[in-house]
């Protein structure tokens, strides 16, 4: 597994990859002669792509394969073996590598499969056995159960994909757990033009995982983006380590992630942990760290496409020329679908812009210019250079498809014009077309010379592209939390003496709002009565009127089985109210163990919210936030963010929501506590940081925030399982 490593660590494992890369030679282990078989495949696109070393075929029952000698040992070997292709029975693989280590093997690809992904036990003790030996020799091991690698650079290719396609050196590393996919990326980008330096297939990822790969990448200079189709975190430190590694070396990470798991959320027991989409968890703390997430493989090609020819935006103001009325409204409509928006265009630019083009066609932003711009040989340049230099638009994107054959010339010059535009402007140009199409050997050749534009294709999938993009931008300027403190030990103490204590695993709301008032959370005033008279009493001290609600660390959903009173204006409703919620209690089919009745003061006024946190099964401790109260199910208006929080990162957290425009006032009412909410959600987060993996989820629900402070009206805290 990946492991947060020292920096003697990461070269090491830097060094091992550099070994799976460029290796000195391959034995094929596995060799034979049976048709079609991946062994022999392997074989020929190593003579195709003219590697370099020797290759060697391996199978101790062979003499010769393939019209060439096969070797039955590693001792027959002319030189010790250095890089192992193992294609074996999945029983034969950890002896396999424990031998070739000996004989001086340095790395090995393991494309048999039957180990971890296989669902019988044998598999599962073939995946240990395999672990153990990559542990005990030390070898740089990518899969099992994969499809091979290639280096460029190194005109090294082990994969078995005999279809026809280039070895180029490029400024994209692909890597991915499947081998398909990962193939299909690299042929897409071949496609558009891109070449692809790099390619990992990492299968079960038993030896070297996704972490170390993009680690790596990111420390060679030839590559500007790493593509990554990602199925499953194997160790999230290490993961958002080396995310972190390739944001501070300029590199961008793509990554398409695979699966939304609902289970265990189905049974959450508090309302954060099953509103905490594993997606949503994934972009709130990977994406601060680094990663670009799309949503399929198409986006991916799109937000390559743009990472390899533009730089990142400054913002997410749009601007755009183009020549079809029909394209300014597709722009406009998926612009806003997206959640971006066009700059309106400056007194001053539409000055400029007048003496180039006829008053009347100059309708905003888009520019819809028509052949008017047309009209002289630097008109259109002319309306280019404006709207780059124009302050208020960060982005310009431009309507226009790469020709497929000659004769278009007028478009070629204007193609080459922007280019050089590009290459001195200080924001990003891509062109953009009404839909995908395909390109030619005459488009690649000229897309080669346009190295500062990017060309996207399809209006929505182009849209969807730059929100991610302005979002990716956005995280790679953050900057580190200053945000230092030290744990309150006390409340660790107390966790860890509920958590020794067995039992239901969500404590009741008297203990939950301790926890949380040890950070400063505020609280309405409340006490936890055991009788009626006590209860009675409670009201009169705290004020009529008054809520009732049932306290037992059984029941978290106090309203679905009667357990709350609300309104209570006076002596008789309490008592009738307390009666009513132990009768309740006692005829739950569970019998819980009820600790009182808790009368706490009714709070009206300002907006109800929620506030929580939840451990995502691969991203760790996530804080959310949102709208609260009977509308948290409706609207599902939540978003979340990685914890620990700083005040820059709630501040940014309370935006993403709808909830946040109630926060600055709207419609002419005031503002509420936005400091007081700040602190709010710093003191869940700080709960959950304290906690340490001892507390599964926090739910405030609801929280309810006015003009002068906020207050939990209700807290739930559930304990992780042991």
């Amino acid at each position: 597994m990946a492991q947060n490593k020292t920096p003697s660590g990461a070269r090491a494992t830097n060094e091992k990859i550099d070994a799976l890369l460029n290796p000195r030679n391959v034995v094929i282990v596995g060799a034979t002669d049976k048709p079609g078989n991946w062994p022999q495949r392997v074989w020929r696109n190593l003579k195709r792509f003219d590697y370099p070393g020797a290759v060697y075929p391996f199978n101790p029952s062979r003499e010769t394969v393939w019209e060439t000698r096969c070797y039955r040992s590693f001792a027959e070997l002319p030189e010790p073996p250095d890089h192992l292709v193992v294609l074996v029975p999945a029983r034969a693989v950890p002896g396999l590598l424990r031998e070739a280590a000996a004989a001086g093997a340095r790395s090995a690809t393991v494309m048999t499969s039957g180990f971890e992904e296989a669902p019988d036990e044998a598999g599962q003790q073939l995946g240990e056995e395999l672990r153990r030996a990559i542990e005990d020799t030390g070898l740089a091991v990518s899969g099992p159960n994969c499809l091979g690698n290639f280096n460029a650079g190194a005109k090294f290719f082990s994969m078995p994909d005999d279809r026809m396609q280039s070895l180029s050196c490029g400024p994209v590393a692909v890597l991915g757990q499947s081998g398909g996919i990962v193939m299909a990326i690299k042929r897409t980008l071949e496609e558009r033009g891109v070449e692809t330096d790099a390619a990992i297939t990492s299968g079960n990822e038993t030896g070297l995982t996704t972490a170390d790969y993009i680690a790596y990448f990111a420390t060679q200079a030839q590559i500007r983006v790493i593509a990554c189709y990602l199925e499953s975190v194997h160790e999230t430190a290490g993961f958002l380590d080396a995310l972190r590694a390739a944001r501070e070396a300029g590199k961008h990470v793509v990554i398409m992630k695979l699966g939304a798991s609902d289970a265990g959320r189905a049974a959450a027991a508090a309302h954060t942990g099953a509103l905490a989409g594993s997606m949503q968890a994934f972009d709130a703390v990977a994406g601060v760290a680094g990663a670009l997430r799309v949503r399929n493989l198409d986006e991916m090609t799109e937000a390559v496409e743009f990472l390899v020819h533009a730089p990142l935006p400054r913002g997410e103001r749009l601007g755009s020329i183009t020549f079809s009325g029909g394209l300014r409204g597709l722009l406009l409509d998926s612009a806003d679908t997206n959640g971006l928006s066009y700059a309106p265009l400056s007194a001053q630019t539409h000055a400029k812009l007048s003496e180039i083009l006829s008053v009347g066609s100059i309708v905003g932003n888009p520019l819809d210019a028509g052949f008017a711009a047309l009209s002289s040989a630097g008109a259109y340049i002319r309306c280019v250079e404006i709207l780059l230099e124009d302050e208020e638009i960060d982005i310009l994107l431009l309507q226009e498809e790469l020709p497929r054959g000659p004769g278009t010339e007028r478009k070629e010059q204007n193609l080459r014009a922007v280019n050089e535009l590009a290459a001195k402007a200080q924001k990003p140009v891509a062109f953009v077309s009404m839909i995908s199409y395909g390109l030619t050997d005459y488009s690649r050749a000229l897309r080669a010379q346009l190295p500062h534009l990017a060309f996207l294709q399809e209006v929505d999938k182009s849209l969807r592209t730059m929100r991610t993009i302005v979002t990716h931008a956005q995280n790679m300027d953050r900057k580190p939390s200053g945000r230092r403190r030290e744990p309150l030990r006390s409340v660790q103490a107390k966790i860890a003496e509920h958590a020794g204590r067995g039992g239901p695993s969500t404590l009741d709301e008297v203990t939950s709002k301790s926890l949380l008032a040890a950070y400063g959370l505020g609280m309405p005033e409340e006490s936890l009565c055991r009788s009626e008279d006590d209860a009675v009493a409670a009201a009169a001290r705290i004020g009529f009127p008054v809520v009732a609600k049932i306290v037992s660390a059984a029941l978290p959903h106090k309203s679905d089985m009667g357990g709350v009173r609300v309104g209570l204006k006076d002596e008789a409703q309490v008592r009738s109210a307390f009666r009513d919620i132990m009768v309740a209690a006692e005829a739950h089919p569970d019998a819980p163990h009820v600790e009182g009745v808790l009368i706490a003061q009714m709070v009206s006024g300002g907006i109800e919210l929620v506030l929580g946190a939840t451990r995502d099964p691969e991203m760790g401790p996530v804080v959310l936030f949102g709208t609260g109260g009977v509308d948290l199910e409706l609207w599902r208006d939540v978003a979340l963010a990685a914890c620990p929080l700083d005040e820059a990162a709630a501040h940014e957290l309370i935006d993403r929501t709808r909830a946040g425009s109630l926060v600055r006032g709207t419609r002419g009412k005031p503002p509420l506590d936005r400091a007081a909410l700040v602190a709010a959600l710093l003191a869940v987060s700080d709960l959950m940081s304290d906690a340490d993996g001892a507390i599964a989820e926090i739910d405030v629900n609801p929280f309810r925030l006015g003009e002068s402070g906020g207050v939990a009206l209700d807290a739930l805290v559930v304990l992780a399982s042991n």
